[in-house]
């Protein structure tokens, strides 16, 4: 059975194609009588205008895409569902793609997005690759980065929105050293992300001034799992350790040193404190219950997708002053006090 289209009403109603796109377009120019009509005929034939043509017609598509390096992580899995939440109740549709900026061909994920006539991309990745792919895009769309400029592109004209990890990490190695922790270890640093390098630096330059010993182990993978944690935590627990609290660079990370600490017969926090960030759901789980530092999630999807909004509806009033958001330290039960 063939689609009914706009000539297939307007022909049943008696009326031209333009009165029917006036009655679907919301126009007060058609009466009520005929409005009823119309509309009473489309319901009955099943007729769907095409938002493609649509936004053809109009310049505009109502799509947004978002381009996320990783739907494993509970924390990428949030941030979509925030993301999809908020477009929606700005009119927005969310065209989500999967893609890391190491790959070397995630070039083809902008080309097939503007494709398909996004009028705009988010781009999730703390990636020091990801400005240099974004200058190659962002005349011909609008592109904001979610996630941190590196100190090597200081004067790329990006909009960016991103938690403050160098505050983070500052705030962590502070919180370990309240509780008088004075030897740690630093899990899971990885030098091919900003956000990663800002956490650390931020972590070990807190601790060196507080007098504190770090000794890092760093992940050489593109991505943060359980697994790179647990195989991390081996390694620290197999060598005689006299640390007695860790900093995981991110929660899946210190779910996998809970993992190996197990394992281990390592109590946490009994014989190690243990403090992860960002957050993710699990972290709050009753039989998990890990201090972190909040990367604020919610607030960051939604301020990227602001920004990015405003530069689609508002070209010229367009902000590209990156917008830094603080992480929040929660409290658990993995970490406690040295005596």
């Amino acid at each position: 059975m063939e689609a009914v289209t706009i000539k297939d009403i307007a022909r049943m109603a008696g009326v031209s194609c333009a009165t029917v796109s006036r009655v679907l377009n919301g126009s007060p120019t058609v009466t009520p009588e005929l409005r009823e009509r119309i509309l009473e005929l489309c319901r009955r034939h099943g007729y769907r205008r095409n938002l493609l043509a649509r936004g053809l017609s109009s310049g505009r598509t109502n799509l947004v895409g978002c381009i996320l390096s990783d739907l494993d992580n509970p924390l990428f899995a949030d941030m979509a569902l925030a993301l999809e939440r908020f477009l929606r109740l700005r009119g927005y549709h969310l065209f989500l793609c999967r893609g890391r900026v190491e790959d070397g061909n995630i070039g083809r994920l902008f080309e097939f997005l503007i494709g398909h006539r996004v009028d705009g991309i988010i781009l999730a990745s703390s990636s020091r690759q990801a400005p240099e792919l974004i200058r190659r895009y962002i005349q011909y769309i609008p592109i904001v980065l979610q996630g941190g400029l590196s100190d090597s592109h200081p004067d790329l004209d990006i909009p960016s929105v991103y938690v403050d990890s160098e505050a983070g990490g500052r705030a962590a190695a502070e919180y370990l050293f309240r509780l008088g922790h004075t030897r740690v270890a630093y899990l899971g640093a990885r030098e091919n992300n900003y956000s990663h390098l800002a956490r650390q630096r931020g972590f070990t330059g807190a601790a060196e001034r507080l007098g504190m010993s770090v000794r890092t182990f760093s992940n050489e993978a593109y991505s943060s799992t359980m697994e790179v944690g647990y195989h991390l935590a081996r390694r620290f627990f197999l060598d005689p350790f006299q640390e007695t609290a860790v900093f995981a660079a991110c929660d899946t990370i210190a779910l996998g040193v809970m993992s190996a600490a197990r394992e281990f017969h390592v109590a946490i926090p009994g014989d190690i404190s243990l403090l992860g960030f960002d957050n993710i759901i699990y972290a709050g789980f009753p039989h998990i219950r890990l201090s972190t530092l909040d990367h604020q999630a919610r607030q960051v999807v939604e301020t990227a997708a602001d920004r990015l909004l405003a530069q689609i509806e508002h070209p010229e009033a367009a902000c590209t002053q990156p917008v830094m958001i603080p992480p929040v330290l929660v409290q658990r039960d993995t970490c406690k006090p040295r005596r």
